[in-house]
């Protein structure tokens, strides 16, 4: 391993083309959207960085630099929360979903095998980290590929990261291909518009947050109901026993 930290902000059409290709083929393959977000977000984690650190709490957050993965990842961690926190709505969607930080991380890895110790680094393994956090705060299912979408929408408008657009327009136009695929284009747009209306996420206090009451939390980073999601066929209305309307 060397010391010497090399950061490219060059993005890379050509990969991000041919790996949204294959994700709209198979939306599982995972590590196409690292491939995604490595060729096309280059210079986003720098900016979230750099914006954290106008916060109230981001110097203190970016000095302590905490890896949550590590903790969203120990089983004694994230069951410590009281019922109906965020954090104990996120521990019983890993155990729902069969999902965990790590097996993200691990998916990440794969993709890009040394992770640089640099800020914008950690900021980007945080973005991360707190995706399947995202999922229970919006309400959006993790299971189900057109709840995934809806989220892309969601974090390109909290983010700016053209690798969510290049996969928000890529699940779109294979939603186009579906009886219903009108309505959840607009179901992604409004993930995208929600997105927009809601608090900067990226700049909690991931650790506190878990703690405070789902609603409280929801009302707080001005997350409401997305009804356009909830009002297609045979998607359910609430999420494990926490009902999405806070």
């Amino acid at each position: 391993m060397t010391d010497t930290v090399q950061l490219s902000f060059k993005r890379d059409w050509k990969t991000a083309f041919t790996s949204v290709k294959a994700l709209m083929a198979d939306p599982d393959d995972t590590a196409q959207v690292f491939r995604i977000m490595r060729a096309l977000n280059v210079d986003t984690a720098k900016a979230g960085y750099d914006r954290l650190l106008q916060t109230a709490e981001g110097g203190r957050m970016a000095y302590d630099r905490v890896e949550l993965a590590e903790h969203l990842s120990d089983p004694a961690y994230v069951a410590r929360f009281p019922e109906g926190s965020v954090g104990a709505a996120y521990a019983a969607f890993l155990q729902r979903s069969g999902f965990s930080a790590q097996g993200l991380a691990m998916v990440s890895q794969s993709e890009e095998p040394f992770e640089a110790p640099h800020p914008y680094e950690w900021f980007g393994r945080r973005t991360r980290d707190v995706h399947d956090i995202w999922h229970v705060l919006t309400g959006y299912r993790a299971d189900d590929p057109l709840g995934e979408a809806c989220l892309v929408g969601f974090s390109y408008a909290q983010t700016k990261g053209l690798g969510w657009a290049a996969i928000g327009l890529g699940a779109a136009l294979t939603s186009l291909r579906h009886p219903q695929g009108r309505a959840a284009v607009a179901a992604i747009w409004e993930g995208y518009r929600l997105g927009k209306r809601a608090k900067w996420l990226l700049g909690e206090d991931y650790e506190a947050l878990l703690c405070e009451p789902l609603g409280a939390a929801r009302k707080r980073l001005r997350l409401v109901r997305p009804e356009r999601y909830f009002a297609l066929d045979g998607v359910p209305r609430t999420i494990g026993p926490v009902a999405v309307a806070a």
